[in-house]
């Protein structure tokens, strides 16, 4: 018996997509489950740089005062790029399949687009991540994601995971280049 393409998957629920395509669980945090998954991207890049600097800079936090999580200046490093491109291939394969499954394109709850395109926005080779790059990261792509300037909404009509994925992914470069250009001018130190 074939199934009209706009009613719902009647097949059981792909768990596990569904838990991955929401950030674990972040996507159904209200009010604004898009910035909910955009923090958890935050949070993310910021673990992943901690972690990277402990383990591949030894010493460096030997002579600096305990607040220096905060002040340390992190570039971007090689694991930063592994998880961008594999949340982002991630991204493609579950949001698409929990969109097959609700029948609704780019539904409200599904943030691994956000994580991925926050996850972008902090990755430009050269930006130093402190606690105010990670602030203005976070604004920038929000503001991005949000306003969708070309060619972010053209991205939206891509088929399937693409077009959930891909319009964040444009929204997280032009918040990189934002970034960058502002550290570049020195204003943000």
């Amino acid at each position: 018996m074939n199934q009209p393409i706009d009613a719902p998957d009647a097949r059981r629920k792909p768990r596990i997509s569904y838990f991955l395509a929401t950030a674990c669980g972040l996507g159904y945090l209200k009010p604004g489950p898009g910035t909910w998954g955009s923090l958890g991207g935050m949070a993310l890049s910021i673990a992943l740089s901690y972690s990277i600097s402990r383990w591949w800079i030894p010493g460096l936090y030997s002579d600096l005062p305990l607040n220096s999580f905060w002040t340390v200046r992190w570039e971007p490093a090689g694991g930063q790029y592994i998880l961008v491109v594999v949340i982002a291939v991630l991204g493609v394969f579950v949001a698409g399949r929990v969109e097959r499954h609700l029948a609704k394109h780019d539904p409200q709850f599904v943030v691994i687009d956000e994580v991925s395109g926050q996850l972008i926005a902090y990755s430009l080779p050269f930006v130093y991540l402190n606690w105010k790059s990670w602030l203005l990261g976070l604004i920038l792509f929000r503001v991005f994601d949000i306003w969708k300037p070309f060619p972010a909404r053209q991205a939206e009509s891509l088929p399937g995971g693409w077009g959930i994925m891909a319009d964040d992914w444009v929204a997280g470069i032009y918040a990189a280049l934002v970034l960058w250009g502002i550290q570049a001018l020195g204003w943000l130190r």
